[in-house]
């Protein structure tokens, strides 16, 4: 099969049309198969360097300080055969006073037992801001486990938002780890939203250490489990200077014969800093599943709507 049509087929997955990708000059990308990169794009500013390697593919991507990315950074990785391991080394890099965004589809249409690592360093340059939104596209019988890792540093006044969602096909298993060190005015927003079905198996990590003055941090996890799937969610916030201010937040649904747990841990090591948290852990709001059966939905119909509305938000468009 020709690059491509493995290209072609990784983008109809996600619904993109790939030829109205490749017809805008204007907006960056990176498309990669298995363990080998197929097709890059650059935009002034951005800097792209990937090697193939035997065992994977080593990346280093670099925002010049000052750039201003218009549109963010496309990024197709994902394999279309049913088997395979796909392993990715990423080294991100924003310079200071940059700003960027990066929308990554990584897809598995026809997974059945496929194993997706992923083990990023970021660095967030004082007064840069990087927003990175995931969206997973999965086969319909999971098959798949993604192991994503992330290690970030946002230096002084940073902004740093990533994403995480699954808009298609069955989770499979997915270990997500995402940590951040956030100094001085800086801000570190990590969120993710998974609905896992049958014996799916769901696994987030998810840390932040406030350690500047005025660090901000959300940690916002959204779970909906069926069936006899699991789900174990681990929110730690740490806050050690003045006037760090952090949240965590995870919400869990729980149907059928499936399981959930939340372990949020909050530690605060300084008088001025203060941090909250949240965790709900429940099935389906019974007043909420009355209302919508009333207006003619089953009752499965119903539940849909209601952990779509829990796994719902804005989802980054091509602009």
């Amino acid at each position: 099969m020709s690059d491509r049509s493995l290209l072609e087929q990784l983008y109809q997955s996600i619904g993109v049309n790939p030829h109205d990708l490749w017809g805008r000059l204007d907006v960056a990308r990176i498309e990669i198969h298995a363990n080998r990169v197929l097709g890059v794009h650059l935009v002034p500013g951005l800097e792209v360097e990937a090697e193939s390697r035997a065992e994977g593919i080593a990346a280093k991507i670099a925002v010049r300080p000052g750039a201003q990315l218009a549109h963010p950074v496309q990024v197709c990785f994902g394999m279309i055969p049913d088997d395979g391991v796909q392993q990715i080394e990423l080294r991100i890099e924003i310079g200071a006073d940059a700003r960027a965004g990066v929308v990554a589809h990584c897809t598995f249409p026809n997974a059945r037992n496929i194993r997706h690592e992923m083990d990023a360093t970021l660095e967030i340059g004082p007064g840069a801001e990087y927003a990175y939104f995931e969206r997973h596209v999965h086969g319909a019988e999971g098959g798949v486990l993604v192991v994503p890792k992330s290690k970030v540093v946002v230096r002084p006044g940073g902004r740093y938002q990533t994403d995480f969602e699954l808009i298609k096909g069955r989770v499979g298993r997915i270990e997500i780890d995402v940590e951040a060190t956030v100094e001085a005015h800086g801000t570190a927003d990590v969120s993710a939203r998974v609905s896992g079905r049958g014996d799916d198996a769901i696994t987030i990590r998810e840390t932040a250490h406030l350690v500047g003055e005025h660090a901000r941090s959300a940690l916002c996890t959204s779970i909906a489990v069926r069936d006899r799937a699991s789900a174990e969610v681990f929110n730690t916030l740490t806050a050690t200077a003045p006037f760090a201010r952090g949240h965590v937040d995870c919400k869990e649904i729980v149907q059928g014969e499936a399981v959930a747990r939340a372990v949020p841990i909050v530690d605060v090591r300084h008088p001025k800093a203060h941090v909250t948290h949240e965790a709900a852990i429940g099935s389906v709001d019974a007043k909420q599943l009355e209302t919508l059966m009333s207006r003619g939905l089953n009752e499965d119909d119903a539940v849909d709507l209601i952990i779509e509305g829990l796994l719902g938000g804005k989802r980054q468009r091509l602009d």
